[in-house]
């Protein structure tokens, strides 16, 4: 929700007052989906290790239980892929949205001819990659 986010556009006239401005996106969808499926596949596998280590005769005599399972586990699966696709396409318009020359194309103040705007430091974002791979 990125919408939410202000920053401070610093004004170059002496009388006036820094402006607020907003970052533009909403980009909170794809990263609760990753959450979410995170969060189920946790508690399935949680459930599955009861059963397996509680209930081990319940799963070894009935042969439904077994493929159920297993029709579950590939479904976690399938939708875990997707999640991780969209929490990658998610966090690269999150990239793009914060990245610096963005936010300094968005200010009137640096469209100017004489005036040069630069970032002070350009975002960190290894924790987020690492978190697409995970």
């Amino acid at each position: 929700r990125l919408y939410q986010i202000p920053f401070g556009m610093p004004s170059c006239e002496d009388e006036s007052e820094a402006r607020t401005l907003y970052l533009v996106g909403d980009f909170s969808a794809p990263a609760e989906f990753f959450v979410t499926l995170g969060v189920f596949s946790f508690l399935y596998s949680m459930a599955a290790l009861v059963l397996y280590l509680r209930f081990h005769s319940l799963y070894t005599e009935n042969t439904k239980l077994p493929f159920t399972d297993f029709c579950v586990t590939v479904c976690f699966a399938f939708f875990w892929l997707v999640a991780a696709a969209a929490w990658g396409k998610g966090l690269s318009d999150v990239k793009a949205a914060t990245r610096p020359s963005t936010l300094i194309s968005a200010m009137g103040v640096c469209q100017g001819d004489e005036v040069v705007c630069n970032a002070g430091t350009t975002p960190a974002m290894g924790l987020a990659n690492i978190s697409v791979v995970r």
